[in-house]
């Protein structure tokens, strides 16, 4: 059985421009990315322990030989 994706939008992402953001799910496996203004359109698919790298490096900006290692 299928579970539907529960999507999730940053809570950055109010007021202006907020409707330009990115929509996640969490999935059992990975973690679905999508474009907030194209909800029908494609997702992508990202291994889970992939994508708390990618965030946790948007938290701690710099050179690779700076950033403290998961």
């Amino acid at each position: 059985m299928l579970i539907p994706n529960i999507w999730t939008k940053s809570s950055f992402s109010g007021g202006g421009q907020g409707d330009a953001c990115v929509e996640v799910a969490h999935r059992r496996t990975h973690i679905a990315v999508r474009d907030s203004k194209t909800p029908a359109g494609v997702a992508l698919a990202f291994p889970a322990g992939a994508f708390v790298t990618f965030v946790e490096s948007l938290k701690n900006p710099g050179p690779p030989e700076h950033r403290m290692e998961p």
